[in-house]
């Protein structure tokens, strides 16, 4: 990035889960919230607060600190608490420029709304998805979002905003066993909700949705080989830029439908 001279007072918030190993299943920093701390160092230039609603003895807090972090807050919460209102408490009360989060967490839900549902309680604007902050000038970052197929797209959001770090951002440096042992884990306890529901949930590994299975219609080896190395293509996408909510809204509410997410 560019050296801006209104970096120098720019605030950022990093949110940071615990995450899960997909075959060992050990705690291990969360793959796309260790990406949202790596754009967070490279944009605040060192004015980077690194935020975790949980347990503070969890030893993945260490991982995260091992990338350089001299100090993690913790919101101290039990396994089951609704993690909301402390976060909504503490950024009001410490309200940054630039909130930063994965797309998902690894464990628990794994539902990706948090920072929809941090920015409906703050007022601000959600971008998601993002790959890079390319710059911040005068109250407005330039934001390259990563879409399908290796596509980008520049978004120009104000100051302040929430996004979510994509894949597609750069890798999270490797963690170093110095640092992470001398960082210091800041614990703030705070008035935390129960969650009475989530208590009574029984969590399952999440599986992958099985791909529809294309009929091949063709008659020759030809025609079957020429159908089975075809590039799949997306017949039934729809860019929808210039229309109203209402009518975005009906499309999504129709893509449910056929998908059978919703009856």
């Amino acid at each position: 990035m560019p050296p801006n001279s209104s970096l120098q007072s720019l605030e950022i918030v990093s949110l940071i889960s615990i995450g899960k190993h997909p075959q060992s299943g050990r705690e291990r920093r969360a793959e796309q919230d260790a990406r949202a701390v790596e754009l967070g160092l490279a944009v605040s230039q060192g004015n980077l607060t690194v935020l975790h609603v949980g347990n503070a003895q969890q030893n993945a807090l260490r991982h995260y600190a091992g990338m350089g972090l001299s100090e993690i807050h913790v919101l101290e919460a039990p396994t089951h608490a609704d993690a909301m209102a402390p976060l909504t408490d503490y950024l009001h009360e410490n309200t940054p420029h630039i909130i930063l989060t994965g797309v998902r967490a690894e464990n628990g839900e794994s539902s990706g709304m948090v920072p929809y549902l941090l920015a409906e309680k703050l007022g601000w604007p959600m971008v998601s998805r993002i790959a890079n902050i390319v710059s911040i000038k005068d109250g407005i970052a330039e934001v390259l979002q990563a879409l399908p197929r290796g596509q980008r797209r520049v978004i120009n959001v104000a100051l302040p905003f929430i996004a979510s770090v994509d894949s597609a951002a750069p890798e999270a440096r490797q963690s170093a066993f110095g640092p992470a042992s001398r960082a210091t884990l800041s614990v703030q306890t705070c008035a935390i909700e129960k969650d009475d529901v989530a208590e009574n949930w029984t969590e399952t590994p999440a599986r992958k949705r099985p791909k529809r299975l294309k009929i091949i219609k063709a008659k020759t080896a030809a025609e079957r080989f020429k159908a089975a190395t075809a590039k799949p293509q997306g017949e039934s996408g729809k860019v929808m830029v210039k229309e109203s909510d209402q009518e975005k809204a009906k499309a999504i509410f129709n893509l449910l439908l056929e998908e059978k997410v919703i009856r």
